[in-house]
């Protein structure tokens, strides 16, 4: 079975590659000149001509007009040409210097340089490279005699030099430094062209890496484009990595090698330019024509078919009918189906019933809970952060604000791009209201008597309040993660490795935050004062002990000031010509920029909120992360890789492996108005989708190009929940889908403020953190600690034995009760035992348990033990559930209202069967004495419709049956069989 299949399928996605284990890995990117070089290389004088006009146009011999392209710099100075163009900083000395290393982590480009001589990392910052080159009390050239330039002679060892020998004279490399020094060592002016773009061609033509045999190879021809028309190969400037080095090997004069059967891309380093190219070598011959007829429904499925037709690797066949159930329900609700449910799937004969179950899913309370907890992943919601967003620092009314705000908008189907912008442009007051009328309005959502609900409200400033998200470079670095996939913190401090992304243009991006702000706005200071003198507030009080203040009239349904989420006004310079500068006082620079990420520049002092050019550029046609960030995000959700894995690092060196396919779904998405159940829905409904987890000998080795499904382990929340699902009785499933009472995927916040037993086994299961905005904060890797907790821990443990649980019913009424609207009971809130109050003495939901089963089985109905009566049980439980409400303790009221629909199922039985207790089979509830096999059987049978959805094979239903003979116990051999099926690899899977 599965379980003996799955141990080697159990990897986690990638964590996150953090700045510093990129720069650690720099070799990857500057080639491998860079491991030994430390410092820049020193060369002598050369004889050689003068060189022409930096900036000219050069063609190569024999070409001209538009499009001729400036041969390659190592044929142009080879030795043997006599007469030689002068190169160009950008253009040719600075990418040079990258390739021997100097700029490098390891070398020059270190945050603190190396041998007092520092150079930017990886070259983006041309004004100061020049500058630390000529400038200086030692400055690294030379122009009276540039043979004792240090840039010339430490590489080449004619002076002591930590990074060896990284140069020789003699050499075309040599010869570009020497000549750049002798014209002048001029830097980058406004007359420098831009760079454009790269274009990258294997062996000079633009066909794609598609190898026949391992070995066989291709040369890269790297042409730069400037923005005069320059067109330059500047291969041997270029610096390569491949993405997998068991599929393609490139070396770092471009020269691409197959090394294995499947597909990569190497990657192509130029100044701004990041250029990915496939390598493929098919897994087998069964590719073009030889490729087997393969159903397509959909466009999905067409273009997956496109692609692993040219990599020669054949889709599984379709998963069974079980299978599909357990996995679209557990991917798009986080919930099992529960037995009746999977019995009545498997036993349709309709054709369309896979669309209907989607359909039907798609519109259950599940949905709306698990996606909308899925979105404070992505946005965020963590009530660790979240301490000043509510008066008196309730930082988890706060946690359930954010998620009730989301949950709201999924569950009504709202846009993706409205609910987008209706965070990214929040502000707390609508627009004209007053400091008072806003303070009223939201003191109403947690008035006693509350007036409203923080979800009714348009915008979700909780977004701008978190303390890990108040400057400028927070909130860069997290709105990337979260609206565009893209992981930029490298570029706060140098240019990103894998990325065109420079440290201006991280500075420029962040200038969009600058003005947005959380707190109390200078104008109400008046009003705020005026509001505290009525309230009577002491004016002493500040901090901690104003919040618990504010907090007891805020409870008592009066209106206390709250603070905001407001943006500042433009600031307009002051021009005094007369005024001498100081350096103390920061100026303002008259019509400050903001630059979009790969979009246009942006003078956002002229604008209200420059929030709102952010937003036209996300929704803008040309935008390439806003749409296929969250497009990619729920890809991955279904498939357990996205068509960009990590599906939160959409850079230019991780290229998707079907890029038609993102295409085309993030086109479609945006075209059907960002309508998530459309996208949820068109995924699940392809073939793709529901094709089964056992590979062939064509895809066993392929994870990433979607011609099987590749079973993954569930999310934390998703554990969690059905641990409880698979241990509840079939009186608690027959509300399973409409109740979720105190689920986890109804996650309002991560951290240990989000209650008490749920805490522990989501943190063992990896849920996320929600520190960083990363996909990488939750964790799906297997541990030790998930085994033990599934073994042997006392929550798990717990239940299994609870109360009211599977096998309680197994003992008291059977594997197959009748269950009806009356007799059905909300599920219960908690898996951890009853709490105890005093000294061993039971709590008081002990005894109305001990009472509610007096007055179901005992002699006397309707009375429990010491002749309570259950009438009265239950007008005590509605006083204390209304006390909860009161204390807005939600999980209490959930647990209320649960005891409160049992005490009511038993009143009700006790008016229909006139105090008679409910049927059961008396072989099955005498302890001790095992009931016939066909009774097993179906105890065998309703275990695994409730852990693994389907039935047992002849040899698991034999087993099992043996085991109760030998238990020679119906409550251990029913324990045991359920804790021996939640510790199978396929109960905690999804395949």
């Amino acid at each position: 079975m599965l379980d003996q299949l799955l141990s080697f399928n159990l990897i986690g996605r990638r964590s996150a590659l953090v700045c510093s284990a990129v720069l650690s890995l720099a070799g990857l990117c500057v080639g491998a000149a860079m491991l030994t070089a430390a410092e820049p290389a020193d060369i002598t004088k050369s004889g050689t001509a003068a060189p022409k006009i930096a900036g000219e146009k050069l063609a190569t011999s024999g070409s001209t007009g538009e499009g001729a392209v400036i041969d390659r710099i190592d044929a142009r100075y080879d030795l043997k040409v006599k007469s030689v163009a002068g190169p160009d900083f950008r253009q040719h000395v600075v990418p040079l210097m990258g390739k021997l290393g100097c700029n490098g982590r390891a070398c020059h480009g270190s945050f603190q340089g190396q041998g007092g001589f520092r150079l930017s990392l990886f070259g983006y910052d041309f004004k100061a490279d020049h500058e630390n080159l000529v400038a200086g009390e030692k400055p690294r050239v030379d122009l009276k005699d540039r043979s004792k330039s240090l840039i010339l002679m430490k590489p080449t060892e004619q002076m002591p030099h930590e990074g060896g020998e990284v140069l020789k004279q003699g050499t075309w490399e040599y010869r570009v430094l020497d000549k750049w020094i002798s014209q002048g060592a001029k830097g980058v002016t406004d007359k420098t062209p831009e760079f454009v773009r790269l274009d990258v061609l294997p062996d000079g033509t633009d066909q794609e890496m598609v190898g026949t045999k391992v070995g066989q190879t291709w040369q890269l021809k790297c042409i730069a484009v400037w923005s005069d028309g320059t067109r330059e190969d500047v291969t041997p400037l270029c610096r390569f990595q491949s993405n997998n080095d068991q599929i393609a090997k490139v070396t770092q004069e471009g020269r691409v090698t197959i090394a294995g059967p499947g597909d990569s891309h190497v990657v192509a380093f130029y100044d701004n330019g990041v250029v990915p190219s496939p390598v493929i070598l098919p897994v087998s011959n069964l590719t073009g024509d030889k490729y087997p007829t393969t159903p397509t429904p959909t466009k999905i499925d067409e273009l997956v078919v496109q692609k692993l037709r040219k990599i020669g690797v054949v889709q599984s066949d379709l998963c069974s009918d079980d299978e599909f159930l357990r996995r679209v329900s557990l991917d798009m609700t986080g919930t099992l189906p529960t037995p009746t449910e999977v019995e009545a799937f498997l036993k349709s004969k309709q054709i369309d019933k896979r669309a209907k179950k989607i359909d039907e899913l798609l519109e259950r309370p599940a949905y709306a809970a698990w996606q909308a907890t899925k979105l404070c992943d992505y946005t965020g919601n963590n009530p660790e952060y979240l301490q000043n967003a509510v008066v008196g620092n309730n930082s988890g009314q706060a946690a359930r604000d954010w998620y009730e705000w989301l949950h709201d908008r999924v569950e009504k189907n709202v846009p993706y791009d409205q609910i987008a912008e209706n965070i990214i442009l929040a502000t707390s007051r609508q627009e004209g209201e007053s400091y008072e009328q806003y303070c009223e309005r939201v003191s109403g959502y947690y008035a006693k008597n509350s007036q409203g609900d923080f979800a009714d409200q348009p915008a979700l400033t909780h977004y701008w309040a978190r303390r890990n998200f108040r400057t400028p470079e927070e909130r860069a670095l997290g709105f990337a993660y979260t609206f565009l996939g893209l992981r930029v913190q490298c570029a706060q401090c140098h240019k990103h490795p894998f990325d065109q992304w420079t440290k201006d243009d991280f500075d420029r991006f962040k200038n969009f935050f600058g003005r947005v702000r959380y707190g109390d706005l200078p104008s109400t200071k008046d009003d705020k004062a005026a509001m505290l003198a009525k309230l009577g507030v002491n004016k002493d009080l500040k901090g901690n002990q104003l919040d618990r203040a504010l907090k007891e009239y805020l409870v008592k349904g009066q209106t206390v000031p709250v603070q905001e989420v407001f943006v500042t006004p433009p600031v307009k310079p002051r021009v005094n010509p007369k005024a001498k500068p100081n350096p103390k006082r920061p100026q303002v620079v008259a019509g400050r920029t903001a630059k979009v990420l790969g979009g246009d520049e942006i003078v956002i002092e002229e604008l209200e909120d420059p929030r709102t050019a952010l937003m036209d550029w996300l929704r803008a046609e040309e935008n390439p992360y806003f749409a296929r960030s969250f497009v990619n995000r729920v890809w991955a959700s279904y498939f357990n890789v996205g068509i960009v894995e990590p599906p939160d690092d959409l850079s230019l060196a991780n290229p998707p492996s079907n890029e038609a396919l993102l295409d085309h779904l993030t086109h479609e998405f945006v075209a059907h108005g960002y309508d998530m159940k459309w996208l949820h829905r068109t995924i699940a409904n392809s073939r793709t989708y529901q094709l089964a987890w056992q590979p062939n000998e064509t895809n066993k080795g392929d994870e990433k190009n979607f011609a099987r499904a590749v079973p993954r382990r569930l999310p934390a929340e998703v554990a969690y929940d059905i641990i409880r699902q698979s241990t509840a009785s079939d009186f608690e499933l027959a509300k399973w889908h409409d109740q979720l009472n105190a689920r986890a995927i109804q996650d309002v916040g991560a951290g240990a403020k989000n209650g008490n037993a749920q805490v522990y086994a989501l943190g063992v299961f990896g849920r996320s953190t929600r520190e960083s905005n990363c996909d990488c904060d939750r964790s799906m890797e297997p541990s030790l600690l998930q085994t033990v907790y599934l073994q042997n821990d006392q929550e798990l443990l717990a239940a299994i034995d609870r109360k009211g649980g599977w096998v309680e019913q197994i003992l008291k009424v059977g594997p197959d009760p009748v269950v009806t609207k009356a007799n059905a009971t909300t599920p219960a809130p908690s898996v951890v035992p009853e709490p105890k109050e005093g000294k061993g003495k039971p709590g008081k939901e002990a005894k109305l348990e001990a009472a509610m089963e007096a007055g179901m089985d005992g002699p006397k109905a309707g009375k429990g033990e010491n002749g309570r009566d259950l009438k009265t049980a239950l007008a005590g439980i509605d006083k204390r559930i209304q006390k909860a409400k009161k204390d807005k303790d939600q999980a209490k009221v959930a647990e209320l209202q649960q005891q409160r629909q049992r005490v009511q199922q038993r009143l009700a039985t006790e008016a229909k069967t006139g105090n008679a207790t409910p049927d059961r089979s008396p072989a099955v509830s005498r302890p001790g004495i095992l009931p016939g096999d066909k009774v097993l059987a179906e105890i065998v049978q309703s275990a695994y419709l409730r852990t693994l959805s389907r039935y047992p094979s002849n040899e698991e239903m034999r087993r099992s049956v043996a085991y109760f003979h030998e238990a020679k116990d119906l409550k251990i051999g029913s324990r045991d069989l359920l804790w021996a099926l939640l510790n199978t690899k396929e109960f905690l899977v999804n395949h």
